[in-house]
């Protein structure tokens, strides 16, 4: 399976490079190249997005869409893509607690759309602070992905969590799944396991660690699900606050790019997410903090779960809601501050108070 799974990997890479038409790598100092083109060319729709083989894979999915609803965006130069380095993808050794947790993957695309050097950013939408700013809003998510988390283990030999051997290591950088894993068996150890995609299984390949997740979506997206040794339920392991999404945000006052995002937004997976996030504002969410948050409409009702936990899977707080999907805020509101009410004040506060290399130290211990 590993063989394979290189192929994929591989593959996956030589298909990214092969899409890189019409595509512009640019760093801060970039001057837009429409400064060169005639005053009387069309100005092209430019969309921001980071440059990972996943992030290119969801700027072209993008661009795909847009042209099959939009046949003036399909003619030469209607199109841009601008692929920026964030500070999330430049500091690689670290955790992203460490680095400051949310806003690491989307500041930099923050700037050049206020700034007007993109027109519409896409994002994974679990990268996305609750908060956006202020000029710029997030109208638009594309149909969803499935959220789950994938389980990779290095020969394959183990399918479920609770099978893996006492001390294996984990490679994961998120305090989520190491929280859900350590409820599971205290003694497994999670080391910090960052890069994209096919980084981090070259790693696992390494034998730097047993076992690792991944979101299943991302996989999907780059055609490398045959990857996975599992795929977990959310009983198992539940999702990050809007794993699987992937969102598009514009200038508020855009009216060309909210025209073309209006009709790709999917209006499903947009209320599921809004619950979500709702929910995670409510708690004030950070990368100190694990916490996981996942919405989906059943026969016609928002059915919501979520979760808040301590570092090292000591204690767990759970929340199970349903109700109208036009209340989707408000039911993930609630959920959270029930969390917030449930979990006490001295939960957090002492989330709060534990320096990142405490909270580390709770894991790796």
């Amino acid at each position: 399976m590993r063989i394979s799974c290189n192929i994929l990997v591989l593959a996956s890479v030589i298909s990214m490079a092969s899409g890189f038409g019409g595509v512009t790598r640019r760093g801060r100092s970039y001057q837009s190249s429409l400064k060169m083109m005639s005053e009387s060319a069309p100005t092209p729709l430019r969309i921001g997005t980071r440059g990972s083989p996943l992030a290119m894979a969801q700027a072209f999915e993008t661009r795909r869409l847009l042209q099959e609803n939009f046949p003036e965006l399909c003619e030469d130069g209607a199109l841009e893509i601008c692929v920026m380095k964030t500070q999330g993808d430049m500091i690689l050794d670290k955790s992203l607690m460490e680095l400051g947790g949310k806003g690491l993957f989307t500041k930099e695309l923050d700037v050049a759309l206020l700034g007007d050097e993109v027109d519409i950013c896409v994002h994974s939408m679990k990268d996305v602070p609750t908060w956006l700013p202020d000029g710029t809003v997030l109208p638009c998510n594309l149909e969803r992905e499935t959220t789950n988390d994938a389980f990779i283990y290095k020969d394959g030999s183990v399918t479920s969590l609770k099978d893996l051997p006492d001390d294996s290591v984990i490679g994961t950088a998120s305090l989520r799944r190491q929280s859900q894993l350590m409820s599971i068996n205290p003694t497994l150890k999670c080391v910090n396991f960052r890069g994209n995609v096919q980084t981090r299984l070259r790693k696992l390949d390494d034998g730097v660690v047993d076992a690792t997740l991944l979101a299943i979506a991302g996989l999907n997206r780059m055609s490398m699900e045959k990857c996975a040794t599992s795929v977990l339920d959310w009983d198992e392991m539940l999702p990050a606050v809007a794993q699987g999404a992937i969102g598009i945000q514009c200038r508020s006052g855009d009216e060309r790019a909210l025209k073309y995002l209006d009709v790709l937004n999917h209006m499903d997976t947009h209320v599921c997410v809004n619950c979500e996030r709702a929910f995670l504002e409510a708690l004030d969410g950070n990368c100190k903090t694990p916490i996981a948050g996942q919405a989906k409409i059943v026969g016609g009702e928002m059915v919501f779960k979520g979760l808040i936990a301590m570092p090292d899977g000591s204690q767990k707080f759970e929340v199970e809601r349903t109700g109208k999907p036009e209340d989707a805020v408000a039911i993930g509101k609630e959920a959270g501050e029930f969390l917030k009410k449930e979990a006490g004040d001295d939960f957090f506060k002492m989330m709060v108070e534990m320096s990142p290399q405490q909270v580390l130290g709770q894991i790796t211990k």
